[in-house]
C-alpha cells in the first residue's frame, strides 16, 4: 500500500486545521507557506474534504477553512480513505493462494486498525511532544 501525495497533503491540511480548532478559520495560503506546500495543490484537495463534512469553509476577508468537528473525532483513516479510496495492501487478492490471502488480509486489517484508531488529536500531540524533545531545560 502506498499513500500518495494527495493523502499525505490532505492529512497535513487536516492536522494544521486541528491545531487551530476553535480559533476560527485558517486560510490555505497560510498552511501552504508554513508547510512549504503548493497552495494550488491544496485547493484541489479541499473540495473533497469539504463535501465529506471533515472541513467547513468560511467566506470573506478573514475566511478560510476549519474542522467541522473536534480533532479527537476525526481519524487518519477518515482522511486517507476519502482521498485515497479503499485501503488495500495488494490488488487482486482473490487471485492469490489461500495462505497468501490470509497474510494480505491480516496486514490490511492491521493498517486499517492503526489508521482508524489514530485521531487527528493524536497526531497533533505526537508532533508537539516531538518538538519538545529538541529543547534542553536547565535548572
Amino acid at each position: 500500500m502506498r499513500i500518495s501525495t494527495k493523502g499525505r497533503y490532505g492529512l497535513t491540511v487536516v492536522v494544521e486545521l486541528g491545531k487551530k480548532y476553535g480559533e476560527g478559520p485558517l486560510p490555505l495560503r497560510k498552511i501552504a507557506e508554513e508547510q512549504n506546500l503548493s497552495e494550488a495543490y491544496l485547493e484541489q484537495l479541499i473540495p473533497a474534504l469539504r463535501n465529506s463534512g471533515i472541513v467547513n469553509s468560511v467566506r470573506g476577508a478573514y475566511g478560510g477553512y476549519k474542522l467541522s468537528k473536534p480533532p479527537s473525532e476525526i481519524t487518519a483513516g477518515d482522511v486517507i480513505r476519502l482521498l485515497e479510496g479503499p485501503i488495500q495492501v495488494v490488488e487482486g487478492i482473490e487471485e492469490s493462494n489461500v495462505p497468501q490471502q490470509s497474510l494480505w488480509n491480516r496486514i490490511g486489517e492491521a493498517i486499517r486498525d492503526v489508521l482508524d484508531k489514530t485521531t487527528i488529536h493524536d497526531l497533533i500531540e505526537a508532533e508537539e511532544s516531538t518538538n519538545l524533545d529538541g529543547y534542553m531545560f536547565y535548572i
